[in-house]
């Protein structure tokens, strides 16, 4: 290259002079900024439409909302079905006792034998073994005579029948005082809408609706929750955030029944629903 052109040639211009320019390096390297220019302008193109097409879709989709709504928040007793009284059995037939031979008591008169009568004839001592004496003349079964019993005196002492005692380590299903959570009902509702998750339906598929979870669980004398199980199971894992949430909540204060701290059940009903906004 002639020295006056240096000063006024480019980079590339100094470095393939001399060189085959038309074997493709050189035009490559020519257009490299040009060519870098054309594809981050179509890059930005490309996200550009892709974002205007996600807010376009967002637009028409109608939005789905979730939340809880936590049902009997006074807490219902489990009161076992009363079984319909059944009535006693009729009374045996009444039976007539057999009637007894007996021989009326003549007492003895000194009489002419002309005068004395058929009926107050005195009967002989051998006929008189095998049935009994009375006042009048009866036929029936020849039985033997056998002495009136002989009636107990008692001490005159009646005793009061014995209390029944309660048995305080069973289940209560009823009480006079319900177990209840620290700071009452209000809590109650705050700890469930806090830590139930209302969204569970919703990622699991459920359609627009409600979906009720009845939950019972043990409150011992301790105030410590055990066995808590979901008494219904609507899906779209609903019975099992219900359960975990009351699984994991605090001490309860136990219930009383007679002044002494007894095992009590619970229910609670949880309803997440799903609606469109």
């Amino acid at each position: 290259m002639d020295v006056n052109k240096i000063l006024s040639a480019d980079f590339l211009d100094i470095l393939f002079d001399g060189r085959n320019k038309e074997y493709g390096a050189y035009e490559l390297r020519k257009t490299y900024n040009k060519r870098i220019v054309t594809a981050v302008i179509g890059m930005l193109a490309l996200c550009l439409l892709l974002f205007l097409g996600s807010l376009l879709a967002n637009a028409t989709k109608k939005k789905t909302e979730a939340k809880i709504i936590v049902q009997d928040v006074e807490l219902a007793d489990v009161r076992e079905e009363k079984k319909p009284d059944v009535p006693p059995p009729p009374p045996p037939p009444k039976v007539e006792p057999p009637k007894v031979e007996i021989t009326k008591f003549t007492p003895p008169k000194i009489v002419k034998d002309e005068e004395v009568k058929p009926e107050e004839e005195i009967k002989e001592q051998e006929k008189l073994e095998d049935t009994r004496i009375g006042t009048i003349n009866q036929e029936g079964i020849k039985a033997d005579v056998v002495a009136p019993p002989v009636e107990e005196k008692g001490t005159g002492v009646v005793e009061a029948p014995k209390a029944k005692e309660e048995d305080y380590d069973k289940e209560f299903k009823t009480v006079q005082i319900q177990a209840k959570f620290p700071g009452g009902n209000e809590a109650w509702t705050k700890y469930l809408t806090r830590n139930l998750r209302a969204d569970v339906a919703v990622e699991n598929g459920a359609p627009t609706g409600r979906y009720t979870v009845v939950v019972s669980f043990l409150v011992d004398k301790e105030g410590n929750i055990s066995e808590v199980k979901a008494e219904n199971d609507p899906g779209y894992g609903t019975a099992d955030e219900a359960t975990r949430v009351i699984k994991r909540g605090p001490k309860w204060v136990p219930a009383e029944q007679n002044g002494r701290k007894v095992i009590y059940r619970q229910r609670q009903s949880v309803t997440f629903e799903v609606s469109e906004g």
